[in-house]
């Protein structure tokens, strides 16, 4: 599989750096507006080309796929144009700003008959495959509680693109909390109602965006969950931070990056590891992608499945507006 890295900021070094392992099945080319930095990206990566902006990328009659790295504020468009070429899209999440846009790229994707998978690594990462087995085995008994926790003091400096809402789509918990409300909301039981609570904003330092938010939610076999977010507040080891599903029968406790699951309750209590080759997922997503492609299936992490998350984003949103 051929594809265009459109845009060459962080995360792309981020794909380019687990995908290497996947060198013999997924060639990778770069595209920026600065022509040294798409140059610098390719070496770096040990890449098969480089591209000065992203339509010749996406023209290029050997690419079959493009990936989707720049601000949320662009993604609608580059997705319309690479679709509209006959590309396969990977677009990073948060895939797009609003509902609206989602069903557009709907449409266009079933016109073009062609795979668009939303880049929420989370959602393949070993811990969440674990935790969805324990749940679909009954590990728990009836669920009662879920409590996901991911706090850490990271601010942003000034001049990331982050800290502009327009450009980023939203504040910290839209730009990067959606891989935690989608771990909570695809774990097997479905969030039927859901309400936000942010706290008061601190405008101060470098890192101007609210960066905190409370979420509370229902499930629709009965149970209630809570996720605590933050990037203002210190953690333990700068990151260390533990999450709880609470059943009748057994409490599972897991490291929220995935370093572990501990189960407890009735009979012999077990540490689990659920893997640490591709703990963030990347490997694992990206040969959904090309089975996908390969097979002209459906991918695991759809437009879909991500309008069920952007669906409770909505509703959070809704809960903290002015």
């Amino acid at each position: 599989m051929r594809i265009a890295f459109l845009g060459c900021g962080f995360i792309t070094r981020v794909h380019s750096r687990h995908l290497r392992p996947l060198r013999g099945e997924i060639s990778c080319s770069y595209a920026s507006r600065d022509r040294a930095r798409a140059d610098a990206f390719c070496r770096e990566h040990r890449g098969a080309a480089s591209y000065s902006d992203y339509t010749t990328a996406i023209e290029d009659p050997n690419i079959d796929a493009v990936v989707i790295a720049v601000p949320p504020r662009f993604h609608l468009d580059l997705t319309l144009q690479a679709l509209a070429a006959g590309k396969h899209v990977l677009v990073e999440k948060p895939a797009y700003v609003c509902m609206s846009d989602y069903h557009t790229v709907v449409e266009a994707r079933d016109r073009s008959r062609r795979v668009v998978l939303v880049g929420e690594n989370d959602h393949y990462k070993p811990l969440a495959v674990c935790l969805r087995r324990l749940l679909a085995e009954g590990v728990l008994g009836e669920m009662v509680f879920a409590h996901f926790m991911t706090i850490a003091k990271k601010f942003k400096p000034a001049d990331d693109w982050r800290n502009d809402e327009t450009m980023a789509g939203g504040d910290a918990f839209f730009e990067e909390g959606i891989h935690w409300l989608h771990l909570a909301g695809s774990l097997g039981p479905r969030i039927e109602t859901i309400h936000g609570y942010r706290p008061s904003v601190s405008r101060e330092g470098p890192d101007t965006r609210p960066k905190s938010m409370l979420v509370a939610f229902r499930y629709d076999n009965g149970a209630v969950g809570s996720l605590y977010y933050s990037r203002e507040v210190p953690s333990l080891l700068r990151g260390l931070r533990f999450s709880k599903l609470f059943g009748r029968r057994r409490v599972i406790t897991f490291e929220s990056n995935g370093l572990f699951v501990l189960v407890r309750g009735e009979g012999v209590p077990s540490l689990l590891f659920p893997g640490f080759r591709d703990i963030r997922g990347y490997q694992a997503m990206y040969r959904d992608f090309a089975r996908a492609i390969r097979e002209r299936g459906v991918p695991e992490m759809s437009l879909e499945r991500a309008i069920e998350d952007q669906r409770l984003m909505d509703q959070i949103y809704e809960a903290v507006a002015p």
